[in-house]
């Protein structure tokens, strides 16, 4: 019998799922994405349907193997990577979530994170690596257990389940046989002690969360489970979890210390691997466990933008300025520059290194002059200089300038956008060949769990530039605009009042 020669990917992202199938080489055998509906029910608020999140899923799943002509014995594994933080709560017997899965953008728990960063804020950033914000998953848990009836009591006598996306599709994909995360996932929930290793009984207590609710940590590479018959036509194993950003950082093979990659997704994720040792940040960065392989953990740097491709889908569904996302590039290239015109994507408050919840997305130097070509450029402007923040800060933490950063995501296949990015930092900025690379190190972590690919270095051998970009512009003009930037998130900070 011949051996399989496909591995599958399950790549569940914020706004769409996708599953893709590589092969040995690393190339894209299969892809089949669908998108899902957002649900915005107050301002602050976003929801998903967790059963969106699933039907999309498994539909895609058998989409690219019908497609392909690539059968189900064909697959040697299938690794899952997700949209982090967002939080499902469900019922242990009968699969039915309990509410909407809060999204990791969501920001109705910002008050009560104020309400106790005087007296936790330390010791939480202390075990968790975490800054204490909305974002991450502990308090989103403790709503939906103060808010849904009954909720709390059926927690504590074991009858619910709470899991981020990769838990909710592994539950799902063995017909609730299999509950588990990685240490990735697990520690974006706010109550994973980065350091032990293992869920902290304090934070548990802190949240009023009861550990039954919660999954079994194993390593980011090895067999969980089987995928069930009815999903796949033959059990197959399930060998890979992370997170999407640790899972990009995997797939651009940033395997060594202080290598770093930025994903232009819904957000902007930057990771540096910072090796074998957590790195405790002076800069306002997160550290986090990136994977965990073979009883060895790598830990990263982190630094996130709350809103980068989404600045895009803003312009196309709230502004109307463009039908199509891609059409940007062409109307931002239809100006010389960006007319003065400087926009702060903070349209779910700013993330790394601000931490700001009150900041609200901003246009600044309108004139009778500006266009939408001006907004355009703005708008794409505004999501590198996100991201020049964020390295900055990396920087000071590692004690070292970068010399190069490996980019992709969507918005990384913007010209423009690359080469602004360039520009601001004066380093070459390098496009790989696959941009899929989210997909990529889910199936990189799940093929090396079953001996699909002998080890890391058969996998660094893959890696190719498709592009590389180079600074162009004169250093007085980036002071420049480096300036007008600094006005410009100033004026956007605190917006709401406290």
């Amino acid at each position: 019998m011949m051996k399989p020669q496909y591995i599958l990917s399950l790549d569940q992202g914020t706004t769409s799922s996708r599953a893709m199938i590589f092969n040995r080489a690393g190339e894209v055998a299969g892809k089949a994405q669908k998108a899902f509906a957002q649900h915005f029910p107050e301002p602050g608020y976003v929801e998903h349907d967790a059963k969106d999140i699933w039907s999309s899923q498994v539909s895609v799943l058998a989409e690219v193997l019908a497609q392909s002509g690539i059968a189900a014995a064909d697959i040697a594994a299938v690794g899952i990577t997700n949209q982090r933080e967002t939080t499902i709560v469900w019922d242990r017997k009968t699969g039915e979530p309990v509410y909407r899965a809060i999204v990791w953008q969501d920001r109705r728990t910002a008050k009560y994170c104020d309400s106790i960063r005087a007296a936790h804020g330390g010791n939480i950033r202390a075990k968790t690596g975490l800054v204490l914000d909305a974002y991450f998953s502990a308090t989103k848990i403790r709503w939906i257990l103060e808010h849904v009836p009954g909720a709390r009591a059926r927690a504590e006598a074991g009858e619910l389940c709470f899991g981020t996306v990769d838990t909710w599709l592994v539950w799902n994909l063995t017909e609730g046989r299999t509950f588990v995360t990685d240490p990735g996932n697990a520690a974006r929930t706010m109550l994973f002690n980065i350091h032990t290793l293992q869920w902290d009984e304090d934070l548990l207590a802190l949240f009023d969360i009861p550990a039954a609710m919660l999954p079994q940590v194993r390593s980011s590479s090895e067999v969980y489970g089987h995928t069930s018959p009815r999903f796949t036509n033959r059990e197959i194993p399930i060998a890979g979890i992370a997170g999407d950003q640790q899972a990009a950082l995997f797939g651009q093979l940033c395997l060594d210390k202080g290598m770093l990659k930025n994903t232009y997704g819904t957000g902007c994720f930057l990771l540096m691997n910072t090796g074998s040792r957590p790195v405790d940040s002076q800069h306002n960065l997160l550290s986090t466990v990136a994977w965990q392989i073979g009883g060895e953990t790598t830990y990263a740097l982190e630094g996130g933008v709350f809103v980068g491709g989404a600045a895009i889908q803003w312009l196309r569904d709230g502004a109307r300025m463009i039908r199509e996302a891609d059409e940007i590039n062409a109307l931002a290239a239809s100006v010389a520059d960006n007319g003065g015109v400087y926009f702060v994507p903070a349209l779910a408050g700013m993330g790394a290194p601000y931490w700001d919840q009150y900041a609200r997305g901003s246009l600044f130097g309108i004139t009778r002059g500006t266009t939408d070509g001006h907004i355009a450029r703005a708008v794409l402007e505004g999501i590198a200089f996100q991201v020049y923040d964020i390295v900055k800060a990396m920087e000071a933490d590692a004690g070292h300038a970068t010399a190069q950063l490996r980019v992709d995501g969507g918005a990384s296949k913007s010209d423009y956008l690359m080469q602004v990015q360039s520009d601001l930092f004066a380093f070459d900025i390098v496009r790989p060949q696959i941009t899929e690379t989210t997909a990529l190190g889910a199936a990189y972590l799940a093929g090396l769990a079953v001996g699909f690919w002998k080890n890391t270095d058969e996998l660094r051998a893959q890696w190719q530039a498709d592009k590389v970009f180079s600074p162009q512009l004169p250093p007085e003009r980036v002071r420049h605009m480096l300036h007008y930037w600094g006005k410009a998130v100033k004026a956007a900070r605190h917006w709401i009042d406290d």
